[in-house]
């Protein structure tokens, strides 16, 4: 019998809480290919991604979430923490203000 979508959720879940995100992300990779609108899907996704050091994926899977739901400020604040990451302050800035304005002024 084939996992749920909700239970191949929860077995990543876990495995990033347990500290293995890259299995986490190969868990949820194929899912999120047959569902990527799912909004659920693609944080976990990049979460997994960002504890990985995937930056690049993680900063495609969080633009992936801004472009779905322009105002998702969580979403907003991970691809500002992806970039930091990556030394893009700059670009990075852009979207730790559009939080701040969402999130009702703080900066992190």
């Amino acid at each position: 019998m084939a996992e749920s979508t909700y239970d191949t959720f929860n077995q990543a879940r876990i495995f990033l809480e347990l500290g293995d995100p890259i299995y986490a992300a190969r868990v949820l990779e194929p899912v999120v290919e047959d569902e990527p609108g799912s909004r659920s899907l693609l944080e976990l996704l990049g979460r997994a991604y960002f504890h990985s050091a995937q930056l690049n994926k993680a900063e495609s899977t969080f633009r992936k979430l801004i472009e779905l739901d322009p105002v998702d400020n969580w979403a907003h604040i991970a691809l500002a923490r992806t970039l930091e990451r990556q030394n893009r302050h700059e670009e990075a800035a852009t979207y730790r203000r559009m939080y701040a304005v969402m999130s009702g002024g703080s900066l992190d």
